[in-house]
């Protein structure tokens, strides 16, 4: 169950010679695969897919593949989908495409403490420039959302309710198809970043009921700078980029052939993992992982977020007695994120654990851990040992 899922130029020590990677949440290597196979259209498939000569034919047809590849991942019809250039854009198509689509003079928004950034700032960005009211609904000490507490936050205004699928720092899976069921009882769409979830968890829009999701390419193994968001069959949005109406007229620009075959080609890489048992092989090593630091630091370490209810690649802990960047500095051999930040010299704890309760120690504490298509068990070793002799 830990063998390597595919050949892949990364030794079980990260990119060749350098450290552990167990940072797949930040970013995922492109797969060999993806690369190799649209290498051709950044040559010889170079035509515009809109033109109506031959040399637009075979653009058209790969945009068109790649269309359908990224709606059977998720449920979705092709025409569904639109290509965007990144999840921080897709999410700004869905939150002020459908702010400004409603019509209303102050549109209600609804969101929550953990959400990403991409969400959060164009929630303020809408509040700032159109009027909009943006409530934040708060998390329990898990990092979950309460439907309850969205069902008290609904009114007759609002338009739109924003909640990720899965949270980047603890993967925690939150309950969207119950809140979206909520949000179509008071006539609100349901829009979820499901950047983290897609590929490492099987997501299908008809069963979370969603009206928008945001998929994200450098998430799942494609490269950076290719993203797609899902609009459900007649759901209205202003466009975010405006002219020649490519994208169903809600993203003009002329098309990124390349990276959105990349797209395709990553989501079906992913489909064939869930069908094999990928995320039960990543569960299995994040639990190895997590016994083997519990075992060496006994009573010390910590787990934030949900013990069942997370992406199964991902672990978030906090060990007692030492900072997260000062344990991650002290153990080189591993490339991995903190749950801080640090500004001018000084750390301050992530807003996402802040937003569950945590104390400031233990939130200072934090590092994220997150496996991928190629953590092997040689990886859950060499970080165990390392972590834990970083934290004596």
């Amino acid at each position: 169950m830990n063998a390597r899922p595919a050949p892949q130029p990364l030794s079980h020590s990260g990119l060749a010679g350098g450290p552990v990677y167990l940072d797949y949440n930040a970013t995922t290597p492109v797969d060999t695969r993806v690369s190799e196979a649209t290498a051709a259209q950044l040559s010889d498939l170079f035509g515009n897919p809109s033109s109506s000569h031959p040399f637009g034919e075979q653009p058209r047809a790969a945009l068109r593949h790649a269309r359908e590849q990224v709606a059977a991942l998720i449920g979705a019809r092709p025409h569904e989908i639109v290509f965007t250039a990144s999840g921080s854009e897709a999410d700004l198509l869905a939150l002020r495409g459908a702010v400004l689509a409603s019509g209303r003079p102050r549109p209600h928004m609804i969101t929550q403490a953990t959400e990403h950034p991409a969400v959060l700032e164009t929630c303020h960005a809408l509040q700032r420039l159109y009027g909009a009211r943006v409530t934040v609904l708060p998390v329990d000490s898990d990092g979950l959302v309460d439907p309850a507490a969205l069902a008290a936050a609904l009114d007759d205004e609002t338009v739109l309710v924003s909640v990720m699928a899965a949270n980047n720092e603890t993967g925690a899976l939150q309950p969207i198809a119950d809140l979206a069921a909520l949000a179509h009882e008071h006539g609100a769409l349901l829009h979820c970043d499901a950047a983290q979830a897609v590929g490492k968890i099987g997501v299908d829009v008809e069963a979370l009921g969603v009206d928008l999701l945001t998929v994200v390419g450098h998430k799942m193994y494609a490269p950076k700078g290719v993203a797609a968001l899902y609009v459900r069959d007649g759901v209205e949005l202003e466009p975010v980029v405006y002219g020649g109406g490519q994208e169903r007229g809600l993203r003009a620009g002329t098309e990124n052939v390349a990276l959105a075959a990349a797209l395709g080609i990553a989501t079906d890489l992913a489909a064939r993992d869930l069908a094999d048992g990928e995320p039960a092989r990543l569960t299995a090593l994040r639990d190895d992982l997590h016994r083997r630091l519990a075992d060496g630091l006994p009573g010390r370490v910590h787990l934030n977020g949900p013990a069942e209810r997370r992406l199964p690649n991902t672990l978030n802990v906090s060990i007692d007695g030492v900072l997260g960047h000062d344990l991650l500095t002290a153990a080189p051999q591993l490339a991995a994120s903190t749950g801080s930040a640090c500004h001018i010299g000084s750390h301050t704890p992530s807003p996402v654990v802040t937003a569950m309760g945590l104390d400031a120690e233990r939130a200072l504490a934090a590092v994220r851990l997150s496996l991928g298509r190629w953590s092997t068990l040689a990886d859950i070793e060499t970080a165990a040992t390392a972590l834990i002799k970083a934290a004596h």
